[in-house]
């Protein structure tokens, strides 16, 4: 009789078993079939355009695709252009502005609201404004604002102050600044909801120990805060990164590329050149603008890797 009852309850165990692995292989089928359209379209659309324009940079395309392969001739071409040039310092001194400001001014914002002041949601609405805004009705709105004429020297000219000058898109020394300006404007209020939310994920707890401590406030973000904070910094860090690779129509809105090429970027020099039925070297300059974002997420991977297998081995 207790032989009998053991088998039964031994039955009823794998029978258990065999019902909850059916039920997670169910669900494992349900994921990958909720998630199969998404999976072509990343596949089809983008990791095939990659290597379409990889491949493309190593041809003479002119204005069709072709597959005449010219090895790095476009490449050498390419780095030998004083535009491009003149592109790649621009995006370096635009992208270490727009980042450095957007990252200090939201952090400063995120502080700001995160002392749960009155009207909280009323203030996050008019920073997240601009991000609603498309690039080229920021460049519009703030070519409009710079505009000697129109702007704010025709302003404060018509309070008085007749010998006031404020044209910066109108010199080739200053018209990346105000780019800048308005992109970082526009970028400003979701880098600092990013970092909000951050913020509102440190425990309480470390406050509070830092005050017995009588740790100051500064330090305490600093030292403390920030470091617990790198995965909402490394999300905006890297979105802001791909804001300033992929800029293009806030120059068009703006400057047009000018004064002269004060303002250019790569990315209209890419679209220049397809436009002017030079496919194989637009491609050229398309790819080398897609290495720092695929260094930046290798970097990214790397480093969750070794915090991964830091918590493995804890």
């Amino acid at each position: 009789m207790t032989t009998t009852v053991a088998t039964e309850q031994a039955l009823t165990q794998r029978q258990l078993k065999a019902r909850a692995g059916r039920r997670r292989l169910a669900g494992k089928l349900s994921a990958i079939i909720g998630t199969l359209p998404m999976m072509i379209v990343a596949i089809g659309v983008f990791v095939v355009g990659i290597i379409f324009t990889v491949v493309l940079s190593f041809t003479n395309s002119k204005l069709f695709p072709s597959f005449n392969f010219v090895g790095w001739r476009q490449y050498e071409i390419l780095w030998a252009t004083p535009r491009w040039q003149q592109s790649v310092i621009n995006i370096w001194f635009y992208g270490f502005g727009h980042i450095a400001l957007c990252l200090s001014l939201g952090f400063a914002l995120a502080v700001a609201i995160d002392q749960r002041v009155r009207g909280e949601d009323a203030f996050r609405t008019v920073f997240l404004y601009p991000f609603a805004l498309s690039a080229v009705i920021t460049g519009l709105v703030w070519q409009l604002m710079l505009d000697p004429n129109w702007g704010f020297q025709a302003f404060v000219r018509s309070l008085g102050y007749t010998d006031f000058t404020f044209a910066p898109l109108a010199s080739s020394n200053t018209a990346l600044l105000g780019m800048v300006v308005a992109s970082v404007w526009n970028g400003v209020g979701v880098t600092m909801a990013i970092l909000l939310s951050g913020l509102r994920g440190v425990d309480e707890e470390i406050w509070k120990a830092a005050r017995i401590d009588g740790i100051p406030t500064w330090r305490t973000y600093l030292s403390i805060v920030v470091p617990m904070m790198r995965g909402a910094v490394a999300t905006a860090l890297v979105l802001l990164v791909v804001n300033v690779v992929r800029t293009f129509d806030i120059v068009i809105a703006m400057t047009g590329g000018g004064p002269g090429i004060s303002t250019q970027m790569p990315a209209t020099y890419v679209i220049d050149n397809i436009n002017s039925r030079n496919v194989g070297h637009g491609m050229a300059a398309a790819t080398c603008m897609l290495l720092p974002i695929a260094a930046l997420i290798i970097i990214q991977a790397i480093y969750r890797w070794r915090v991964s297998r830091r918590g493995r081995t804890v």
